[in-house]
């Protein structure tokens, strides 16, 4: 899996280095590391007035913030991770 987390300026100002430091925290707890390669990238082009843009493989998710970040890598990481392994 493949997530890259937008560190353009837009999503820089609203939060990226903080999701960066709770992707990286989170795949390190679920012992990921192997399944996980985490990325930046300049503007994903889907900016939005709250939060930060991440891509999960294809798929484009807005709005991530600190207090939602708990349900999406619950929700969109490790669901597709273990919907993957079954």
């Amino acid at each position: 899996m493949i997530i890259q987390i937008c560190v353009g300026s837009s999503c820089h100002l609203k939060g990226s280095p903080e999701i960066v430091e709770l992707l990286t925290k989170a795949v390190e707890e679920h012992k990921l590391q192997d399944e996980v390669t985490l990325t930046g990238s300049f503007c994903i082009g889907k900016c939005n007035r709250i939060g930060v843009t991440v891509q999960v493989d294809d798929e484009i998710h807005v709005g991530i913030t600190r207090e939602n970040f708990k349900e999406f890598f619950e929700d969109k990481v490790l669901a597709a991770l273990n919907s993957g392994r079954e």
